[in-house]
């Protein structure tokens, strides 16, 4: 039988503005019916970050409130994974939004260099958040984008503030941090399955490596995730035209390695979240 994989759709991420593609959805509005065409596509889970009016980063927790609120309405099921990311955004507020109890938030878990600039994750900042996704039962997806974080992920489980199994995403192709190679990605979950043997796993692809990445996860079993947090374009000459053509061309590329898109209720069960309130 054709294994379910969960698509996960970043519909906005931190950096991508409406002059790189003006399907980019920014307002909370346009976030909730993106995520809505990217659900109907085949999308089980949305990674969501909001922003100021002028397109920048934000944290404001209305906002989160918002598209969550919205998601949960149209998209029966649908996980939402709020971003806890650093990128634009005062260290402070970035689990300001955690009371509002999504299912996921992103948790990277440790510092590394970017194009230009350091994405800070100090240990105990990054405890903290642990700390108070617990609290709130709100399941990490832990953010490996580099070797070190997931070693830290591992410590994080002994330590009690991760639950065990963990889900963890790699990512791959950021200038600066874990280039997108084939060996990498093989030495990666190898490595997975040494310290975190049930661990349930994802890779994202940046920018031209997002679909290459994608079939690789496909053809490991993994998980996938597409979207224009990541990439813009479809192929290399043409911009995509919303985050849900992005994941019909996982979708309809599923069988091809005997898989097929997880249901809500079926990406909840994987990653053990609980079930669908109707």
């Amino acid at each position: 039988m054709a294994q379910p994989v969960i698509i996960t759709v970043a519909i906005t991420g931190a950096v991508p503005k409406k002059k790189d593609n003006p399907a980019v959805p920014v307002t909370p509005s346009e976030q909730i019916e993106s995520t809505h065409e990217a659900f109907e596509a085949g999308a089980s889970l949305v990674h969501i970050h909001v922003r100021e009016p002028d397109e920048s980063s934000g944290s404001d927790p209305e906002k989160f409130a918002r598209i969550q609120e919205g998601v949960r309405k149209h998209c029966p099921g649908m996980i939402v994974q709020f971003s806890t990311g650093g990128r634009g955004r005062e260290q402070a507020k970035r689990g300001a939004m955690l009371h509002l109890k999504p299912d996921m938030a992103s948790l990277a878990t440790g510092s590394v260099n970017f194009a230009t600039q350091i994405y800070e994750n100090p240990p105990d900042f990054v405890e903290g958040l642990a700390r108070a996704m617990l609290e709130n039962d709100v399941k990490p997806e832990v953010e490996v984008f580099d070797l070190a974080m997931l070693y830290n992920a591992a410590n994080l489980v002994k330590k009690g503030l991760i639950k065990d199994p963990p889900h963890v995403q790699f990512v791959l192709g950021i200038p600066n941090a874990m280039p997108a190679r084939r060996t990498i990605f093989d030495f990666l979950r190898s490595e997975l399955k040494a310290v975190l043997p049930k661990a349930t796993w994802v890779a994202a692809g940046v920018g031209r490596h997002q679909w290459e990445v994608n079939q690789w996860c496909l053809e490991a079993d993994g998980h996938c995730r597409t979207g224009l947090e990541d990439n813009l374009r479809i192929e290399p000459d043409r911009l995509a035209a919303s985050n849900a053509e992005l994941v019909k061309k996982v979708a309809d590329n599923c069988a091809r390695f005997n898989r097929r898109p997880a249901t809500a209720a079926e990406a909840r069960k994987i990653l053990g979240l609980r079930p669908i309130q109707l």
